[in-house]
């Protein structure tokens, strides 16, 4: 037998011999292909670049199986492509983690996100630590980002919460996030237009990954121009995903944002401030650059854009008075009245808003109301609310700002007017506000209970029993709610009674032959600064929010959502826009919650005349 390196004289036969011929056949190939290469860019308008990176983008990228989860009753065979990349993290962040490579991690996709996931490969990490990331695609649908109520909402969220433990991954507490492809340390680029959705992973203080979810997450993604809130998806197995998302027009430098605030559902909880969290895990610089991505043009919201249970908004700034200063009497009038709203963005006068440029939309986008629009769609109509007292900061900023009625300095929680039109006295609205809070409206803290009280309730059908009835009724549950009920499952009870009571006042109104007034859910407000770690945290809020939603929708009383929770949200990390509780404090120039001189009134500004659309759009 020859030794190894040396070849046996019988060896030699087999090697195919190069041939003149051979070589020449493959030179003309090569060259064929790659002339047809370059017309294909031509025509196809890429670059070498762009191939350059394709190509590679396919040798980093390996396909797999993804197992079924416990948690989900489809897309048990789904394909996924998978990859993961080395993090090198900068940990300056108490309880942060610090990892250095990745093994996959398996996402279960709810229905109608059975898309194609990919994460880069990396090579050392498996036997560090025992997860499968997975990180979701780009989409390649250029369709504005989504999200839906989850269907059986509360019983989901119970199971999830009562989970069992017993073993260390679901009995440890989340300390700190892996996130494979935005852990690099550098700044990361992605294109404008597409939907980008980045797996990652909750990991215990011994930085071994969790395999229960219901942590919180605080996300935001904040440029010059853009402001918004990332949808964060929840698996119940210790992974995330995080979906990011800007509009080609606003191409740039963006920070993201990651704060997790509660662990494993305790800002669910009765105290929930004996267990609030509120750590700054991530702060990413990100740079969204122009690609050929297109998105469909946002239209002015029309009736069947209230259908829409949950929102996915952005605010966007068309505008900037660099000098703007705060008025004698607390406001800031940094653009002209006239200043023009952009297309396709909002419609009407920017100016209005008192938003020094920032206006709001979601799936479709607002009118701005002058006051004349504003007599003209309120003329002989009657709206009427129910909820907490963000309802009177709204109704009396719809009074002072848009209806031009400054002398009404505030109004009542509980009250029934008329108020004319000082130009033409032949207009006028009447605004019914009842307040739940508690069934004694100088009391607080009994929210949908405060239906117990059979007095409250026979005054709250005297409104839908006689001959005339309001229009329009703009209904929420309230941070009440957040401090009464000791936990979900009381508080859905109270929620479906709450939602009975409405549908059996509906009836009667059926029954007398009068339609039905148009029913709005405004979601409640995203609690801020000192106040995110209270009875009434935004954890808590949402997940009511859905509840009370889920019920109303059972029982057949709401025509429409109106998500205020939303539009609260990209401002709700601190209080220059909120006292915490409430957005639409009246303008003063005087020290605010956060010491500083006068408050930013213009979010809950913004709510006004998004319920003005939800009234007057057909």
């Amino acid at each position: 037998m020859p030794e190894k390196g040396v070849s046996s004289p019988r060896a030699k036969q087999w090697v195919p011999r190069s041939s003149p011929l051979l070589q020449w056949r493959f030179g003309f190939l090569t060259a064929f292909v790659f002339v047809g290469m370059v017309v294909v860019w031509s025509i196809d308008g890429c670059t070498i670049k762009s191939f350059i990176e394709a190509w590679r983008f396919r040798q980093d990228y390996l396909t797999m199986k993804v197992p079924p989860s416990n948690l989900t009753h489809s897309h048990q065979n789904l394909t996924l492509l998978a990859s993961y990349i080395p993090l090198n993290v900068t940990q300056n962040q108490t309880n942060e983690t610090q990892l250095d490579s990745f093994s996959p991690i398996s996402l279960n996709l709810q229905p109608g996100h059975n898309r194609p996931v990919s994460v880069k490969k990396s090579s050392s990490l498996s036997a560090k630590l025992d997860w499968n990331p997975i990180q979701p695609a780009v989409q390649r649908s250029w369709d504005w980002i989504s999200a839906e109520l989850e269907p059986n909402l509360t019983s989901n969220l119970l199971a999830r919460w009562l989970a069992p433990g017993g073993e260390p991954c679901r009995d440890s507490k989340t300390v700190g996030i892996a996130i494979p492809r935005l852990d690099g340390g550098n700044l990361t680029e992605l294109s404008a237009g597409d939907v980008h959705e980045f797996a990652f992973q909750a990991l215990d203080d011994h930085r071994k990954p969790r395999c229960l979810g219901g942590d919180y997450f605080e996300t935001d993604l904040s440029g010059d121009s853009w402001k918004s809130r990332p949808l964060v998806k929840d698996f119940g197995n210790g992974s995330y995903s995080i979906s990011l998302q800007v509009h080609p027009d606003f191409t740039g430098e963006y920070n993201l944002t990651v704060i997790l605030l509660y662990r494993h559902f305790e800002g669910l909880k009765f105290t929930p401030w004996k267990f609030v969290y509120d750590r700054v895990l991530r702060n990413i610089s990100l740079r969204f650059y122009k690609n050929r991505a297109w998105l469909p043009e946002l239209k002015m919201c029309n009736k069947s854009d209230f259908s829409k249970d949950v929102w996915s908004g952005r605010w966007t700034r068309h505008g900037k008075n660099e000098d703007c200063q705060i008025s004698n009497d607390g406001r800031y009038l940094c653009l002209a009245p006239d200043f023009p709203c952009k297309a396709p963005w909002c419609n009407g006068s920017l100016g209005l808003l008192e938003s020094n440029g920032w206006v709001y939309s979601t799936h479709c986008s607002f009118r701005i109301y002058s006051a004349d629009s504003a007599w003209n769609c309120l003329k002989n109509r009657w709206i009427f609310f129910w909820g907490d007292s963000n309802h009177v900061d709204t109704i009396r900023n719809i009074l002072n700002f848009i209806l031009i009625l400054p002398e009404i300095h505030s109004v009542p929680r509980r009250f029934d007017m008329n108020f004319s039109n000082p130009k033409d006295p032949s207009q006028s609205v009447r605004i019914t506000s009842i307040f739940n809070g508690h069934w004694n409206e100088m009391q607080n803290y009994l929210g949908l209970d405060s239906l117990k009280d059979e007095g409250f309730q026979n005054l709250l059908k005297t409104y839908f029993s006689g001959d005339t009835i309001p229009d329009t009724m703009i209904l929420n549950s309230g941070l009440h709610d957040g401090v009464h009920w000791p936990n979900i499952r009381r508080f859905a009870a109270g929620a479906e009674h709450a939602a009975s009571f409405w549908a059996d006042v509906m009836k009667t109104v059926k029954h007398r032959g009068l339609a039905w007034p148009k029913v709005f859910y405004r979601t409640t407000v995203a609690t801020g600064g000192y106040a995110r770690t209270l009875a009434f945290n935004p954890n808590k809020m949402e997940v009511f929010n859905g509840v009370f939603l889920e019920k109303l929708r059972q029982a057949g009383v709401v025509s429409g959502v109106i998500d205020n929770f939303d539009m609260t949200f990209p401002w709700h990390f601190d209080n220059r826009c909120n006292d915490g509780v409430h957005y639409g404090r009246a303008p003063a120039k005087m020290k605010w919650k956060d010491g500083q001189i006068g408050h930013q009134y213009f979010v809950d500004l913004m709510l006004a005349h998004v319920l003005l659309n939800s009234a007057c759009v057909t």
